[in-house]
Parts: structure tokens; sequence; C-alpha cells
């Protein structure tokens, strides 16, 4: 009888083992996806003020047609990009985009005193931010998934739980990786 009653307890705890590292796997999995929510949150905040940006920027620098263009092209690519790799390529592009825009308005000293546009660039600056903390925290969460998936005893439960690697966000371009300069 104490056997049987050793052996229920040992299987009750590899249940409960085997139950825990599979909601591990699965809250990890999650995780990521929210965190890869939340950079798609953060982008189309960005892509949403650009045409007030660019509208802002044409008042003043009509004949600046090329950079409009890449912008507005940049964030249609952007708005319709998905996955991980698509999507930072996207990112990639409409930063480099704005860079031009912005490059455009220091030629003007006007713009650059327009309370709209002064509006628009803090929104734009504290939207950069809101970018790449949303990157971070992605990342540092594809890195905590990755990890469970890769080692042991996790790894063992991860074709169980449908849980594999993720890739990590990552801009091709090394300028994109910056935000762009909106200080005037």
């Amino acid at each position: 009888m104490s056997t049987t009653v050793i052996l229920i307890a040992v299987l009750v705890l590899v249940a409960l083992f085997i139950v825990t590292l599979y909601n591990r796997l699965i809250r990890l999995n999650v995780t990521v996806d929210e965190a890869f929510a939340q950079i798609e949150v953060q982008l189309k905040r960005r892509s949403d003020l650009i045409p007030n940006l660019v509208e802002t920027v044409k008042g003043y620098a009509a004949h600046e047609s090329t950079t409009f263009e890449k912008v507005v092209a940049a964030r249609a690519k952007a708005t319709t990009a998905s996955g991980v790799a698509d999507v930072a390529a996207a990112d990639g592009m409409l930063t480099q985009a704005l860079r031009g825009l912005l490059a455009v308005a220091e030629a003007y000293p006007d713009l650059k005193a327009s309370t709209n546009f002064l509006a628009l660039q803090e929104e734009l600056s504290t939207t950069e931010n809101k970018v790449s903390f949303a990157r971070q925290y992605y990342n540092d969460n594809v890195r905590a998934l990755n990890t469970a998936v890769k080692t042991i005893p996790t790894s063992f439960f991860a074709g169980m739980a449908k849980v594999g690697s993720r890739v990590f966000y990552e801009v091709e371009d090394p300028q994109s990786r910056q935000a762009p300069n909106v200080k005037f």
C-alpha cells in the first residue's frame, strides 16, 4: 500500500512538472505574439502621424515631391507588411524616408517654428521611443522563448505545445537602426 501511494505521488509530481513546462512554453509563445502586436501598434501610430507631417512640410516645401513620394511609398509598404522580417524591412524603409523628410524640414526656418510642425515632431519623437521599446520588448521575449525551446527539459515538450523558435526583430540597414533625428 505504501508503495502504491509513493508511486501515485511520483506520477502526480511528474504530471505537474509536465503541465508546468507545457504552460510555460504556451505563456512564452503568447507573450511573443503580444510583443509583436505592440510593435505593430506603435508602427501604426507612427504611420498615422506621417500624413499630417507630410502635409505640414508640403505647405513649406512644395517642390520636394520626390521626398514626399518616398515617404508615402514607404508608409504604404509599412502598412501592408506582415511577418517579422517584412515588418522590420518596411520599418527600415519608412525610417529612411522620414529622415529625408526631416532633412527637407531642416532647410525651412519658418517650418521649424510652426506650432503644428513642432507638435508633430514631438509626437513622432515620442512614438519612435515607443517603437524602440516595443522592439526591445519583443526581442527580449523571443530570447526567452528560444532559450526555453532549445534547452532541456522544456525542449522535450516544445513539439507537444506546438511552440518553436522565433526570429528576432532586426532592421537590415545599419542607418535604419537609429530613430530619425527629430531635434531642430
